[in-house]
């Protein structure tokens, strides 16, 4: 049976790309901070897209790992041409699919993870409290998934006309700066719409000052896919065989992670620097809230939101508009 999926997902790329004159030396790739980037961790110790590579011809490939500050520096790595391929969350795959006419889609989703806004602000009981005394960071304004996200909890609180109403009060900044501001207590920061571990951390550290008040499941109805991995169509197109490898590099990645979480935890430790303990990564990692997937989940939620609003021109017609063909075989939504 797997051999026979290998042979349908083959064919489809064969039908889709045609044949390349020449494979590229070098992938290269762009992701974040956190737990939910813990595959491209390892496929960088564990050098697996090069060896799907070998097996497929492909000698000697070089694959380039660059971590960068938040989805707009990857979104526009992307669209420069700069990165091959990125991990980005679902809005971004939506602006970048409508902004390039197609040219960006998704090779697989990475993970299901909950994002949490937290605020040390005692009298934000709910979104609707927030006033212009309250900054939340967020890794880029009006772009990265915790930002479309409040919006699509603005617009079920205050109706879609008001999408926006809180973007006046987001401040772009990675996760781990606006952890240690939140947390410190003496900056303008005192909300942050976060992601593992550093939502975490900030309830645990802050224990009877921060608390939660948006919960992204709940805005979004379920799991949903918090990161993916997004490609261009010219590098799939111009290298079949280096996208085979990375597409089954992730897949193979996502499986040993979920057959090995405690290895998996440990390795995340030790590879990230984190200073979180082995139980605290791992009670992360097997919470049922919390899912490393390739199938996507969630991202016409996405897609249709930032159409209505006019972040997008028009709506993809299916979720599979947005990603490769690899991914066509999955029950995605």
């Amino acid at each position: 049976m797997q051999k026979f999926i290998k042979g349908v997902v083959t064919f489809a790329f064969a039908l889709s790309f045609g044949s390349a004159v020449a494979e590229t030396n070098e992938v290269r790739l762009g992701y974040q901070n956190g737990l939910t980037y813990a595959p491209f961790l390892f496929m960088e110790k564990n050098k697996t897209i090069e060896k799907h590579a070998e097996k497929l011809g492909i000698k000697d490939l070089k694959v380039t790992f660059t971590k960068m500050s938040g989805p707009g520096p990857i979104n526009d790595a992307l669209i420069s041409g700069a990165v091959d391929a990125g991990a980005v969350g679902n809005p971004s795959l939506s602006l970048l699919h409508s902004k390039t006419n197609g040219k960006v889609k998704a090779i697989a989703s990475l993970s299901y993870m909950p994002m949490l806004l937290n605020t040390s602000n005692p009298n934000v009981k709910t979104i609707a409290d927030f006033t212009e005394k309250d900054k939340i960071a967020l890794p880029t304004v009006k772009q990265s998934v915790q930002a479309v996200t409040l919006q699509m909890a603005a617009a079920q609180k205050f109706g879609q006309a008001n999408y926006a109403k809180l973007d006046a009060y987001t401040v772009s900044m990675s996760h781990p700066e606006a952890a240690i501001q939140l947390l410190g207590g003496k900056s303008e920061i005192n909300s942050h719409f976060t992601a593992l571990p550093f939502q975490n951390q900030e309830l645990r550290e802050g224990k009877g000052k921060i608390h939660t008040v948006v919960n992204s499941y709940d805005v979004l109805g379920g799991k949903t896919t918090f990161v993916l991995v997004a490609g261009t169509t010219k590098f799939a197109t111009e290298n079949p065989k280096a996208y085979q490898a990375l597409s089954a590099s992730i897949e193979e990645t996502l499986k040993w992670i979920n057959e090995n979480k405690t290895e998996a935890a440990k390795q995340y430790i030790e590879l990230s620097k984190s200073k979180e303990s082995l139980k605290e990564v791992l009670d992360q990692m097997m919470s049922p809230d919390v899912e490393f997937n390739s199938t996507p989940r969630g991202i016409m939620k996405y897609n249709e939101f930032m159409a209505k609003v006019g972040t997008i021109k028009e709506p993809a017609k299916s979720w599979k508009d947005l990603t490769f063909p690899n991914l066509h075989n999955k029950a995605g939504n």
